[in-house]
């Protein structure tokens, strides 16, 4: 049971603002997760974009891939310059 005096209400409400951390704490915490969530969520992306692909050094390569490929029956691929690698990569989706 808390206490009605001011002064032991006081000293209970510092206590319990102590026990907190702060707010400096709080936004300090919750940058640092947002940063990292960040990171995380670059990386996936390099991933999925770039790092799971096959790179091609030249365009000329990427255009040979993709006729050995129509030679065996795959047909619609193209290839594209990668931001991230600066390599070449193939796709299948229509590029515009």
């Amino acid at each position: 049971m808390t206490s009605r005096k001011r002064s032991a209400r006081t000293q209970q409400k510092q206590e319990f603002m102590a026990s907190l951390g702060g707010m400096d704490d709080v936004f300090s915490r919750e940058s640092r997760r947002s940063d990292l969530l960040a990171s995380k969520r670059k990386a996936a992306l390099i991933d999925k974009a770039c790092s799971s692909k096959a790179r091609y050094a030249t365009k000329a390569e990427a255009l040979e891939t993709i006729a050995l490929c129509e030679e065996h029956g795959t047909r619609g691929l193209s290839c594209y310059r990668c931001p991230h690698c600066r390599g070449w990569h193939l796709t299948s989706h229509a590029r515009g």
